[in-house]
């Protein structure tokens, strides 16, 4: 158990991964205060763990040793001029959103430098996550470790050069979004083929996870692995779905980026 005091500003939905995921790893932190200006929000995550202290004051969360910001950008800047001076100088401030840089942070914290960013990834939930993190050159090697105790229980948190933080926000944060829709289709279709919910899951899971490592481990090229099944009952839709792809998400990037 990670023996660091806590906080999140923000109890919205990347709040309450990281603490499920925490929760099913039995790695739950001992001391944990969330805040948020919404009451429901803070009433659902209480109702949810009632050992986490909540208020509506994210000054009062400000005081942990460790402060998620879990907001989105656009109060990104008012959360960080709200906490100015709340702050104890041994605290590290890590933010979950992408777009304000370490630099960008320090000036709105008026000064403060115990930075890192994390762009977190939904399957943390089940300690399946994909994290990526970088550290402001003030951290030392045990705020590094502190920080990795705390991802560690929700999956992998590869160390990355901040530049590169966006596109990981795109390729793995917003990533699920693409598909999981697509694959709760099938795996409907496939329940009305007659399948059971036993039989459905593990052919499901196998069939992504082993036809996405074909795709970046077999050694074919992308058009071999795609030739590798004679029947696609989708292809009229690929053109399609392939420049939703090719425009979209490099708009969204843009949005997003420094």
């Amino acid at each position: 158990m990670n023996r660091n005091s806590i906080g999140f500003i923000g109890a919205g939905r990347i709040t309450r991964i990281f603490l499920e995921g925490w929760q099913r790893a039995q790695k739950l932190p001992a001391r944990i205060v969330v805040s948020d200006c919404h009451a429901d929000a803070l009433a659902r995550l209480k109702a949810r763990w009632p050992d986490v202290e909540t208020t509506s004051t994210s000054t009062a969360v400000a005081g942990q040793d460790i402060v998620f910001l879990a907001v989105h950008p656009p109060v990104m800047a008012e959360v960080c001029t709200g906490i100015q001076g709340a702050l104890g100088p041994d605290a590290l401030v890590v933010s979950l959103a992408p777009k304000f840089t370490v630099a960008k942070l320090t000036e709105l914290l008026g000064g403060f430098g115990r930075l890192a960013r994390v762009i977190p990834n939904a399957p943390s939930l089940i300690g399946q996550g994909y994290n990526p993190v970088c550290f402001s050159p003030s951290l030392t090697a045990s705020d590094r470790s502190n920080l990795k105790s705390l991802l560690e229980p929700l999956g992998e948190y590869p160390e990355v050069a901040e530049e590169k933080l966006e596109a990981y926000a795109v390729l793995t944060a917003m990533g699920p979004t693409y598909l999981w829709f697509q694959l709760q289709a099938l795996r409907e279709v496939a329940a009305g083929l007659g399948l059971t919910e036993a039989e459905i899951a593990p052919a499901l899971n196998r069939m992504v996870c082993g036809g996405t490592r074909t795709l970046l481990e077999s050694g074919l090229t992308p058009a071999e692995v795609m030739d590798l099944i004679p029947v696609k009952p989708l292809a009229e839709m690929e053109t399609q779905v392939t420049e939703l792809y090719r425009t979209r998400l490099p708009a969204i990037y843009q949005k997003i980026k420094p």
